[in-house]
Formats: structure tokens, C-alpha cells, sequence
């Protein structure tokens, strides 16, 4: 950690009962709805929760991190209980600093959720962005993120030892690579939970630039920095659209400049003033999501206004594919019962 002056935190903003959906990006929630549709899921959920035992995966944490507390890193224990009570946690996770070159952090578990922070994040950041750090981490333990990300991350362990068997090895990469393409989304969700924690967009972006391959954010031009995320999203050439998705396809986290451009995005927007002053929907008024398709209605939404606003000649191609089918596929909704906005069998695919 540096050793650079923090500034006082008894003017931050709580949010008392706040729900996950007060931060969590549309196409989070529409990924999600969709990769619980994918066939073979719940039985895949459900069998690597049962084969595996969590309590394994607390003890080697136990065993080979530092456990953060009053009198080890006693920094990072203040930045843990501020961060969960700031978003109202009900219990507040464990902290654990384990030694890694790479700047990262990551939440682990599925009943008791808990997160490690690389020793490379400690060293490089300053108390301000590790504050935006473990809020975001404490974001995937509100969202209940840590259940999939752990299923995830057990599926890729096991990916290897069953290739042998070819029908069991394609089935696992279907489910692996829906899990991924929602966990990229799921981090711009918690990139927004970690700023509401943080409440300093500066920062936020500070951090993003060190795990961007920033070592000095004080060296680097914000406005071009930035200038990257625009010029990659408005490429011309359709060789560089299929080529942005061939990379992204198996990556779990999204880019990092362009991540960093979406938070600074809704930084500066309506939504983020709003929940500052208090507005945000609370956990006590959230009712069980019955109809799926609703967040997948979100969703495509939120990818359409980003579809409008791109050159990428590829993206508008998916575009205009995207709305067709949509259209179609609202039709063949309304034709099945589907337009009065019940589902009484939607709960079977989650």
C-alpha cells in the first residue's frame, strides 16, 4: 500500500437495504437468465456443488494467505468493514492477501463467500483504490455471483481430466463459455458496486490503469488513456471486428480499457447521482423474479443502445440480425400465452 494522505470517509454515503439491482449492469442479469437456459446447466450446477467441499477451499486460504483482521493489515480490515457496511452486508466476508505477481483480487465460495487480494494490488495501490477493489468483490458477494464464478473456475479444473471423453468435454466447454460470457458482464456490475464504495471516480480509474498495465497512474494521460477505449469500439474494418471477438471469446474478465471507459461512463450518469442521493431500489422490496424474461428484455435493450452507438461494421451486422430475431421471436412469445407477461414455467430453467 502507499503511503499517500486518505481522504476523511465520515461524509460517505451508506445505502441501507440496497439491492444488487440498484448496480448490476442489464446485460449481467439477461447473461445470467441466458446461461440458465443453456441445456444441461442445473445438472452441471448441480453436480460439481455437490463433488466438490468448500470448506477444503477455506482451509488452503486458511493455510497459505494472510487472513486479514484488527492486527494483520489492519488498513485492509478498516476498507472490509467500511465497504460491507456501506452496502449493508448481512455478514461480512473474510479477507485474505495472498502472495501473486499479477494485480488482482477474487471472491471464492458459494456458502460463505470469501475474497482474496493479490500482494501485487497491496503493493501498487493506494488505500482509495483498494477501497474500490473490495467493494467490488463485495458486489459478487451481494449479487451471489461467487456461487457461479466458483462453479466456473471448478469446470475449467475439470475441463482437462475429462477431455478423454469427447461428449463430456463439449458439453462442458458449452456451459464454460456461457459462464464466462456472464462473468464478463458480471464485472462491469461490481465495477459500478465498487465505486459506490468507493465514491471516487479517480480512484476507481487509478486502479483499472494499474491492471491495465499502468505502474505509475501518475505517468499516464487520462484522455488518452481513454482515447484507447474509443478507438477500439470504432474500428472500421470487419478483419478487426471478428478478430475483437475471437480474443474476448474465452476471456473471463472484459478488456481493460474499455472496462475502465464504461465506469468512468456511468460515473458521470443520472443512475449513479440518483443512487448517491438515495434513490435505489432495497432488497426488502424485491420480489422473486418469476418471468426471466424480463431481465433478457433488459438486456437486449441495453445491447441495442450500445449497437446504435458503435462504427463496428460487425456490430451493426449483429445489429440488424439482432432485431429481426427478436421481433420474430416476440411474435412466437405472444402466439404461446407469452405476451400477458406470465410464465408459469420459467421457473423450471432456473
Amino acid at each position: 500500500m502507499t503511503d499517500d494522505i486518505e481522504v476523511s470517509r465520515h461524509n460517505a454515503v451508506r445505502f441501507p437495504g440496497i439491492s444488487p439491482r440498484a448496480y448490476e449492469h442489464p446485460v449481467d442479469r439477461g447473461a445470467l437468465a441466458t446461461l440458465r437456459a443453456v441445456p444441461g446447466f442445473a445438472q452441471v450446477v448441480k453436480a460439481v456443488s455437490g463433488f466438490y467441499a468448500e470448506r477444503g477451499e477455506r482451509l488452503m486460504a486458511l493455510a497459505s494467505a494472510i487472513r486479514v483482521g484488527p492486527k494483520q493489515y489492519p488498513e485492509l480490515d478498516r476498507l472490509r468493514n467500511e465497504c460491507a457496511e456501506t452496502l449493508d452486508l448481512d455478514r461480512v466476508p473474510n479477507l485474505f492477501v495472498a502472495r501473486s505477481p499479477e494485480v488482482n483480487a477474487q471472491t471464492i465460495g458459494m456458502d460463505e463467500p470469501f475474497i482474496v487480494l493479490n500482494t501485487a494490488a497491496v503493493e501498487a495501490m493506494d488505500l482509495a483504490s483498494l477501497r474500490f477493489v473490495i467493494g467490488h468483490e463485495m458486489g459478487h458477494v451481494l449479487s451471489g455471483h461467487a456461487v457461479y464464478r466458483t462453479i466456473m473456475i471448478r469446470l475449467i479444473g475439470l475441463q482437462m481430466s475429462m477431455s478423454w471423453t469427447p461428449v463430456s468435454a463439449i458439453g462442458i466447454r458449452v456451459v464454460i463459455a456461457a459462464l464466462r460470457e456472464w462473468y464478463r458482464k458480471a464485472e462491469l456490475s461490481c465495477d459500478r458496486a465498487g465505486l459506490l464504495c468507493s465514491q471516487d471516480p479517480t480512484a476507481a480509474l487509478r486502479s483499472q490503469i494499474l491492471v491495465a498495465g499502468g505502474i505509475d497512474p501518475a505517468k499516464i494521460d487520462i484522455p488518452a488513456f481513454l482515447q484507447q477505449a474509443s478507438e477500439y469500439e470504432s474500428v472500421e474494418d470487419i478483419r478487426d471486428s471478428y478478430l475483437k471477438l475471437r480474443y474476448v471469446e474465452t476471456m473471463s474478465h472484459p478488456l481493460a480499457v474499455v472496462r475502465a471507459a464504461q465506469l468512468q461512463k456511468w460515473a458521470a450518469s443520472e443512475e449513479y447521482r440518483g443512487i448517491l442521493a438515495g434513490e435505489y431500489p432495497r432488497r426488502d422490496e424485491d420480489a422473486p423474479s418469476s418471468n426471466w424474461t424480463e431481465d433478457l428484455k433488459s438486456a437486449a435493450k441495453s445491447y441495442k443502445d450500445s449497437w446504435n452507438g458503435s462504427t463496428d461494421p460487425l456490430t451493426k451486422v449483429f445489429s440488424d440480425v439482432g432485431e429481426a430475431v427478436s421481433g420474430a421471436a416476440g411474435k412466437v412469445w405472444s402466439k404461446f400465452g407469452g405476451g400477458n407477461g406470465s410464465d408459469e414455467s420459467s421457473d423450471q430453467g432456473k
